[in-house]
């Protein structure tokens, strides 16, 4: 037994698998914060950029809540995943009609990429008063050029996690809705190997380890 305090405790709803809730602590609390504060609702027309850990939770709150949801990704590889979560609309970014019809058409974008990339066509997306949300970690400067904001005024933000209220909010939303990560279940043995699939994004779309298994580990 542990006490802690009571500040810092969440309530995990009983209908969310623990496996599948653990990285609702992560992912799930920082996609749904920046759906909350832009005030998604039925109607609104969100874009996620990138499917992976991050996207694949934005994809599914932001559909919940009733948005029109579209995924844009560096190619189709994902594109039935992204429907079955709820996705509308697939783009690849580098199908230059696409994007043009897809111009001035998201009231938010949540940017969940962590690599260095070129963000000046996602900008042209936004709808008047639209605004991206960069959630992914980049090691670089992501340049950005004023015209396309100005344009239709839009904005570039940031959102990181979020408290603990709107934590256990998130987690109660989830359970509403039957919304939970999808994940692979590791043994702690296998780390090594799991770090080593991440480098090549080869996750669908979080590992949860098993530390139940821990004493196996040596």
């Amino acid at each position: 037994r542990i006490t802690v305090d009571q500040n810092y405790v969440l309530s995990i709803p009983d209908s969310l698998p623990l496996d599948a809730a653990a990285p609702l602590l992560c992912a799930g609390i920082t996609t749904y914060s920046p759906l909350k504060h832009w005030k998604i609702k039925p109607g609104s027309r969100v874009a996620v950029v990138g499917l992976g850990g991050l996207g694949h939770m934005a994809v599914k709150q932001a559909a919940a809540m009733g948005a029109e949801v579209t995924v844009l990704s560096t190619s189709d590889r994902k594109k039935a995943d992204a429907e079955r979560m709820g996705a509308k609309h697939f783009l690849i970014n580098s199908d230059k009609d696409a994007m043009k019809a897809a111009a001035e058409n998201f009231d938010l974008i949540i940017n969940t990429v962590s690599a260095t990339h070129e963000i000046a066509g996602h900008l042209q997306l936004l709808a008047h008063d639209g605004t991206m949300v960069m959630l992914g970690l980049t090691t670089e400067a992501l340049p950005v050029f004023a015209f396309p904001l100005l344009w239709r005024r839009r904005s570039v933000a940031g959102s990181l996690i979020g408290g603990i209220r709107e934590t256990q909010e998130m987690l109660d939303f989830c359970a509403e809705h039957g919304l939970a990560s999808d994940i692979e279940v590791i043994a702690p043995s296998q780390i090594n190997e799991a770090y080593a699939r991440l480098e090549k994004s080869d996750v669908r779309y979080r590992f949860v380890i098993d530390m139940s298994k821990l004493d196996q580990a040596a």
